[in-house]
């Protein structure tokens, strides 16, 4: 275990090569979200966007010590009662890490409860650890959720999955996610950090202005708020780019293309 997590503390954040990583790190409190953790999440959110380095955000949790692994119990809903938190000030982070200019990955190594779905819902793509339990109980206290995390359900789940989840409250097993497509790999502990490493090294390896505005226009798409015309300025644009130039030389000459990001 890296010494930063040594100790439990807010959501930390490293950056090294191209690869920020925020990791939740409360382990005996079950990862739980404080609001000061969820404020801590969005500075971290605005480091990363700003970072012209960071191409991709890896998003775990620290389970060391842990029984069964938790990636995260959701809200402390105890922050319900302070002023200017509560539902709407926590729908902020899922919100805001969907939007993030880098691909966005979550890798589930633990079980995940509550508010803490819509997180691993608003990453780009997803790595799940067999055997972790997913659970939804909104409606079991009394709670009809916000309407972007309800959006995301149907988007990522479909509409009886979502209906499911919100519905009976019921647990999801790792595999029922799997066969609903969340994640691109779904994967024990002696496989997990291969296939992490697999994935991001894939994403590294594109180009990085193509996968930027790509992504921007696939959520535009998803949140039915596509214009045709910024799409075909985006096309134009990586068209003319040097990666475009580059991809094609090293197609042409059969070897790894070098990508500069314009």
């Amino acid at each position: 275990m890296s010494s930063v997590l040594a100790q439990a503390s807010a959501p930390v954040l490293q950056i090294e090569s191209g690869v920020a990583s925020i990791t939740l790190n409360r382990p005996a409190q079950r990862n739980r979200l404080e609001n000061g953790d969820l404020k801590t999440l969005l500075a971290h959110f605005e480091t990363i966007e700003h970072d012209p380095t960071v191409r991709v955000l890896v998003l775990t949790a620290n389970t060391a010590g842990q029984p069964k692994p938790v990636f995260c119990a959701g809200y402390d809903i105890g922050g319900f009662d302070e002023p200017g938190h509560g539902a709407t000030f926590f729908e902020e982070i899922p919100d805001t890490l969907a939007k993030l200019r880098p691909v966005t990955i979550c890798a589930l190594n633990g079980s995940v409860y509550g508010g803490a779905t819509d997180v691993v819902l608003a990453c780009d793509l997803r790595i799940g650890l067999q055997g972790i339990e997913w659970r939804m109980p909104a409606t079991a206290l009394g709670l009809h959720y916000y309407p972007s995390g309800l959006q995301r359900y149907v988007s990522r789940f479909g509409l009886a999955a979502a209906k499911r989840a919100f519905l009976t409250a019921r647990p999801f097993t790792a595999q029922q996610l799997d066969a609903l497509g969340l994640f691109e790999a779904l994967v024990g502990p002696e496989d997990w950090v291969q296939a992490q490493q697999a994935l991001l090294q894939d994403i590294l390896a594109l180009a990085p202005l193509a996968v930027q505005e790509t992504k921007k226009s696939l959520n535009e798409i998803a949140g039915g708020a596509m214009d045709e015309t910024l799409l075909r300025e985006r096309e134009h644009m990586t068209s003319c780019s040097a990666d475009f130039a580059e991809g094609r030389a090293a197609f042409a000459q059969r070897r790894a293309p070098v990508f500069v990001g314009r």
